[in-house]
């Protein structure tokens, strides 16, 4: 799984702000990463100019294979408050999106057995 990350410039845009959001993601995704192809993980400061509560957003988007993207977006007062929150919601929507396919998917029909 490919992980694309980018910041705004409001947001500190160090390697190290990059290399730890990525890291919490990736360990929160894990179980779902042979079934993702990349994953874009986007921060910034919603009031750039004032500082407050719940400030800070991070959008996740993850790309199943041969699927439609799934995004979200949760806010904090940190961005790895954010991320951390987005990441927790982002493998609930994941969880549901790969149940719905397995349950979808119709094996055949086993063959009658004549006695």
């Amino acid at each position: 799984m490919q992980v694309q990350f980018y910041s705004d410039s409001t947001v500190m845009g160090t390697e190290n702000v990059a290399e730890r959001i990525e890291a919490k993601v990736r360990e929160k995704l894990a179980r779902f990463e042979d079934r993702l192809t990349r994953l874009e993980v986007h921060v910034h400061d919603e009031h750039r100019h004032t500082h407050g509560h719940d400030d800070k957003a991070c959008t996740l988007e993850a790309r199943p294979r041969g699927g439609r993207p799934i995004g979200v977006t949760e806010h904090g007062s940190t961005v790895d408050d954010a991320a951390r929150k987005a990441a927790m919601t982002l493998a609930q929507r994941l969880d549901r999106h790969f149940g719905k396919e397995s349950r979808h998917k119709h094996d055949p029909r086993p063959e009658k057995v004549m006695e």
